[in-house]
């Protein structure tokens, strides 16, 4: 266990984040992970002496937001994200360990879990700037902990939880991860040589949705350039395709097809209505106002920023589990994301202005916040620029070529 877990941590320091001598490091982590995290911090100190830890513990997140009124929350050092912005103006590269708690925040009124969802977000705009044109490199990455193994297999088995983690990210097996990027490249190749400018999604579940695509719409996968021409990976795992769509030009209904955790609070069986790429209803039976809350957080906020494919028989659809988190999950489901969209997912997107981008409909927003659509009958039909149609997803998996 102690030799993959150290091929874990080495994955993450030189592939994913992929650091460089004297480049600063800021890592956040659940505290019970703390003994990995001293394996990351003994690699990354052979490569610079900079590197900033931050812990947290969920119960005691918890407890504070029950504590303080909405205006302490929004004041509050744990919410406002201050060090990010401090480590990003040098550059740091950022390593998020992210383990899911799904049901700790469920009786934490709505109000408050909305408002430090986005005091988190908007307290750090050198950061997300910086995040969003991969001026600093950064992963989000899985790290199990006893709340989460309890979630996914109802007792506290991190053992196990770990074991499954080396499956999903390539340490066990003979796949590598220059496998998947291979494979994902392959892809963006297909998908950007289709020409396509529409997308129509259809399954069991009620899903029948035209997503329009952005002029000079460009997809995108596994790894990706830093400003610096490196490569990094800022997810682990990740199996999918992506890209920005057209946020005046979506049409129709939508349904999840697994739980989304947002804030802290487990969200299931929703789904949006839209019209002319704004969302016009939300669908949910439980924890309907977070997401009403969500929509209305700015104007980019009810508009999609993202879709992504990714096979019904992806590794992480294959082991059967629902991980109750956006990293694992939407890399087992095709998915859509409201909120803000990528430049680098149209042609020029970081040299033309901010004017050009919002013309060519890539969305933006304070706001990215992913949910699962794909089902294994999902079928996707593109539309080229010429008004034919093609098969890309057929039964769930990419048939496009």
């Amino acid at each position: 266990m102690k030799e993959k877990k150290l091929k874990y941590a080495k994955l993450l320091i030189e592939k994913c984040v992929n650091l460089q001598k004297n480049e600063p490091l800021y890592i956040e982590a659940p505290v019970e992970t703390y003994e990995f995290v001293e394996m990351i911090y003994e690699m990354a100190s052979k490569i610079t002496n900079d590197i900033y830890v931050s812990f947290y513990d969920d119960k005691i997140k918890h407890d504070t937001l029950m504590s303080l009124s909405i205006e302490e929350i929004k004041e509050h050092p744990f919410w406002n994200k201050k060090i990010y912005d401090e480590y990003a103006s040098k550059n740091s590269a950022f390593l998020f360990l992210e383990a899911p708690n799904p049901d700790i925040m469920e009786d934490v009124p709505k109000d408050k879990v909305s408002v430090s969802s986005l005091t988190s977000r908007i307290s750090r705009p050198i950061y997300n700037k910086k995040q969003m044109t991969y001026e600093v490199a950064w992963c989000i990455a899985g790290i199990p902990t006893k709340a989460w193994a309890k979630k996914v297999y109802g007792k506290e088995d991190v053992d196990a939880l770990w074991e499954q983690l080396f499956d999903l990210c390539c340490i066990n097996g003979d796949i590598t991860w220059d496998d998947n990027i291979k494979k994902s490249d392959e892809r963006n190749n297909i998908l950007n040589n289709a020409g396509l400018k529409m997308l129509h999604y259809t399954n069991s579940l009620g899903t029948d949705l035209y997503i329009g695509l952005n002029e000079n719409a460009i997809w995108c996968g596994a790894k990706t350039l830093h400003d610096t021409g490196k490569e990094i990976i800022v997810n682990m795992p990740t199996y999918e395709n992506f890209t920005s769509p057209d946020r005046n030009n979506v049409n129709g209904v939508v349904y999840a097809s697994k739980p989304l955790v947002y804030g802290g609070v487990l969200i299931e069986n929703f789904g949006f209505r839209f019209k002319d790429g704004k969302v016009i209803e939300v669908i949910a039976d439980k924890n309907k106002e977070i997401l009403e809350n969500l929509v209305n957080t700015d104007d980019g906020s009810s508009h999609l920023g993202e879709c992504a494919l990714v096979d019904y028989n992806s590794p992480i659809s294959l082991s059967n589990k629902i991980y109750y988190t956006t990293l694992f999950d939407e890399n087992a489901s095709c998915h859509i994301a409201l909120g803000e969209g990528f430049k680098e997912c149209t042609k020029d997107g970081y040299e033309i202005s901010d004017e050009e981008l919002e013309r060519r409909g890539v969305n933006t927003s304070k706001v990215h916040v992913d949910f699962m659509i794909g089902t294994k009958d999902l079928n996707i039909v593109g539309i080229d620029k010429e008004g034919n149609e093609v098969e890309v997803f057929k039964n769930g998996n990419f048939v496009l070529h």
